[in-house]
């Protein structure tokens, strides 16, 4: 993926990572779309950042992405980059019956979500010069810290589909690109004041680094999380599992 000269549509990207990866990306020269549900705050960050361009998008509705679709594919015909970011993560306990709904609702958002992301949108991107699907999971994705249970299933099961995807579109002219973060400073779970999560700013320019120095990356691993990715290979996987447990 180039660095500048985009447009980039990144959902969930009115808080956390997501806004991060938004400004970074604008101040590097791309012209960005954030997505998220609430219009209010979009408004408030497209006056914040002018230039940052905002649609509203709930990929949890599969006739918000249809719309969002049209819309994008009117007002921004030039879109070449997808960023599927938008993403639940909360405790579960699984002996618990009233938690099946919060099980059902990573499912829907961080699952379900991206595939209908990008079922609807890689029409758009087919054909473009220099067109990417960023996938946004979790080093989660390959240790699970065992109460976010449905979380780390969700974003196992992204990395699947990033894969598989990938190998769908070789022919087609669009890049797959995963990120797999560790715990970040964001409020996703309530960590923007964790000091055991790593400092946002520290994960953007780690990413974006890493994606400067190797173009055509299919996965952007921070140092901090590559622990945990690579625990299987490396032998450390119970280790690594009873460290996220708490044992």
């Amino acid at each position: 993926m180039k660095m500048t000269g985009n447009t980039i549509l990144i959902t969930g990207g009115t808080s956390g990572i997501g806004l991060g990866l938004a400004l970074r990306l604008h101040e590097a020269g791309n012209k960005v779309i954030v997505a998220g549900r609430r219009k209010e705050l979009l408004d408030e960050i497209t006056a914040a950042h002018p230039g940052v361009e905002a649609l509203v998008l709930d990929v949890t509705d599969p006739a918000s992405i249809a719309q969002a679709r049209e819309t994008t594919a009117s007002a921004y015909p030039e879109l070449n980059v997808l960023v599927n970011n938008a993403g639940i993560m909360l405790r579960e306990n699984l002996l618990d019956p009233a938690d099946l709904q919060v099980a059902e609702d990573h499912v829907t958002v961080n699952l379900l979500g991206t595939i209908r992301m990008t079922y609807a949108f890689l029409p758009l991107l087919v054909g473009k010069n220099d067109s990417a699907i960023m996938n946004v999971t979790s080093a989660l994705a390959f240790v699970p810290l065992p109460i976010t249970p449905t979380y780390n299933a969700t974003k196992a099961a992204l990395h699947s589909f990033s894969e598989s995807l990938r190998v769908q579109l070789a022919d087609a002219g669009v890049q797959v690109i995963e990120v797999a973060p560790p715990g970040v400073r964001t409020t996703l779970l309530g960590q923007q004041d964790d000091e055991n999560a790593m400092p946002l700013d520290d994960f953007l320019t780690e990413t974006l680094d890493l994606l400067r120095e190797k173009p055509d990356a299919k996965e952007l691993v921070v140092e901090r999380a590559r622990f945990v990715r690579d625990a299987e290979a490396n032998g450390t996987y119970d280790n690594v599992l009873a460290m996220l447990s708490g044992v």
